[in-house]
């Protein structure tokens, strides 16, 4: 249907460039009812004001100039106050049916991005914590242009930046050790600006099973801060995939 329109645009602006008619926009339409064609525009009453003449005498002189191949539009009617209203030929509508069929899911695919590169970054959330439904909004608007760009032919990387760098890592290691030494029974005063969810337990879970109380005098965040990365980068992974 981009198509069919964008072949009408043309005709029209030819028409228009014709009869000396000022450039101005107009609206392409579908009309809810059958009797009024398949597509409408309202250019004639738009051109009233410019051309001080009534829209639908202006709608009968466009018509007069447009050259409209019979084998897509197949009649044109003026309708109401002015409107145009095209009436698409039963055979172009078959050879579109045959088309998408003989096409498949590749119906609709341009080549205009071809031979080109394109890196859509999406997401991206720091890895403190499991995404969230703000987080999957992104997740669908990013991976719906990455595919629109695909179908015009580009070659599309998609990027997830992973910044794992800053105080909130380094708040996110340390909210695993609290809960690490908390789990061990020592007596914790967790701090309330610290990551609070029941992961941060799993995680120090994982770590208390694993090393027991042997990193209990540690000062050095790097293993707890390790850990976390990749439970939570993990599970990030499940959840986009």
């Amino acid at each position: 249907m981009l198509q069919l329109e964008s072949y009408l645009n043309q005709q029209i602006e030819q028409a228009c460039r014709q009869l000396q008619f000022p450039n101005i926009s107009y609206q392409i339409d579908r009309p809810r009812q059958e009797a009024h064609g398949d597509i409408s525009i309202n250019l004639a009453m738009l051109l009233t004001k410019a051309l001080k003449q009534n829209p639908r005498q202006i709608a009968a002189r466009i018509l007069e100039a447009l050259s409209l191949d019979s084998d897509i539009i197949e009649k044109v009617e003026i309708a109401g106050p002015g409107f145009i209203n095209f009436f698409i030929a039963p055979a172009y509508l078959q050879k579109t049916v045959t088309r998408v069929l003989a096409e498949g899911e590749n119906y609709g695919r341009f080549d205009s991005g071809k031979g080109r590169k394109a890196m859509v970054e999406f997401v991206s959330a720091n890895p403190t914590g499991p995404l969230t439904v703000g987080h999957g909004r992104q997740a669908v608007l990013g991976d719906t242009v990455a595919n629109l760009l695909e179908w015009l032919g580009y070659e599309v990387t998609r990027e997830y930046y992973f910044n794992n760098a800053g105080r909130q890592m380094r708040v996110l290691a340390d909210s695993v050790r609290q809960r690490y030494l908390e789990l061990l029974g020592d007596k914790i005063d967790f701090p309330e600006d610290y990551y609070q969810g029941d992961y941060i337990r799993d995680i120090a879970a994982g770590l208390r099973e694993a090393h027991g109380d042997a990193l209990r005098g540690s000062d050095d965040l790097t293993v707890f801060k390790d850990a976390a990365e990749q439970a939570i980068f993990a599970d990030i992974k499940k959840t986009l995939a």
